[in-house]
């Protein structure tokens, strides 16, 4: 048999501590954020024109909201151990937020572009992804 594959492979959060592990999720996701929100503030603006269907005055509102939200979400990520409440609250955002990006679809709420469906699955997928990491470190902190 060869060693390799006997070998197992190492799992690389399980050598995270649980406070870095919800820290790293929490930074991650305020850089994911906030580099959504520059693209929906860029094409707000009109410099894509009208790429994903939905309403000029939504995407410049939502792209300018993410990134003060993704700016409070980085910094709680940079505190040593991330308060109980406000990381509940960003699982909780992140997943209403997911859900809301299905609904938009679903519901035709916007005449959306392929290109805007795309980015709502994608977003819905990433952001539910980044609750679910969220949830994952609060868990093994024992919180």
């Amino acid at each position: 048999m060869n060693a390799s594959l006997a070998t197992p492979t190492p799992n690389p959060t399980a050598t995270l501590s649980p406070a870095r592990f919800l820290r790293l999720a929490l930074r991650v996701d305020g850089v994911a954020t906030g580099l959504s929100g520059l693209l929906l503030l860029a094409t707000g603006l009109g410099l894509a024109d009208d790429l994903t269907g939905v309403p000029l005055g939504i995407q410049t509102g939502l792209g300018a909201f993410l990134l003060a939200y993704a700016a409070g979400v980085f910094a709680l990520g940079s505190r040593p151990a991330p308060s109980r409440g406000l990381t509940w609250a960003v699982i909780a955002l992140n997943a209403v937020y997911a859900v809301d990006c299905v609904i938009a679809v679903v519901a035709g709420l916007w005449p959306l572009t392929a290109v805007g469906v795309g980015m709502m699955i994608v977003q819905a997928v990433v952001v539910a992804a980044f609750a679910e990491l969220q949830f994952v470190g609060l868990r093994r902190m024992g919180r």
